[in-house]
């Protein structure tokens, strides 16, 4: 995998958040980018395929409400995010999906274009274990139409995140 700059020098003006905070870390990574359809509804599976890449490999980024305040999942889009064992990762014992106006405000992206990368403000992060299955995974790289693909373990330490198994199918 070659080194991508996604900072303010990036090509055709793609420097998000999320690239530059990849780039200042020193970190490997490559964005794809593709031509996002505004009609799109399931934007990681929109992503998946755009790029020809399987379901499991993309991962989306929820945030969701737990006792101590906001924290971020980070998931295959072949699946879903198990609440309770979200919240059990993070050491509770119930969760909920946070309000999309308030995940916009608080993590500075537009729904659909979520990063786990570059937030406004940094939330607990749980990365779904099956990630670190692959050499590299693709998520947001801070809008719709915009992929980063990296080693699981520079997502996981970029973002200072637990995994655990928090995805479920179906």
């Amino acid at each position: 995998m070659s080194k991508s700059k996604g900072g303010k020098g990036a090509k055709g003006g793609q420097g998000t958040p999320a690239t530059v905070a990849l780039s200042q870390a020193g970190a490997e990574f490559v964005l794809h980018p593709y031509e996002h359809d505004a009609n799109a509804q399931a934007y990681g599976e929109e992503a998946a395929d755009a790029l020809g890449v399987p379901y499991e490999r993309i991962f989306k980024t929820l945030v969701a409400e737990v006792e101590s305040g906001l924290a971020v999942a980070v998931v295959p889009v072949a699946g879903k995010l198990d609440l309770k064992a979200f919240a059990a990762a993070l050491g509770g014992k119930k969760a909920a999906m946070a309000e999309a106006a308030k995940v916009e405000r608080v993590t500075g992206y537009v729904v659909g274009g979520i990063s786990p990368l570059g937030q406004r403000r940094r939330l607990p992060t749980v990365v779904d274990a099956s990630a670190l299955e692959f050499e590299t995974v693709y998520f947001s790289a801070g809008r719709r139409g915009l992929q980063i693909e990296t080693a699981p373990a520079e997502l996981v330490r970029l973002t200072r995140a637990i995994t655990a198994p928090i995805g479920r199918t179906g």
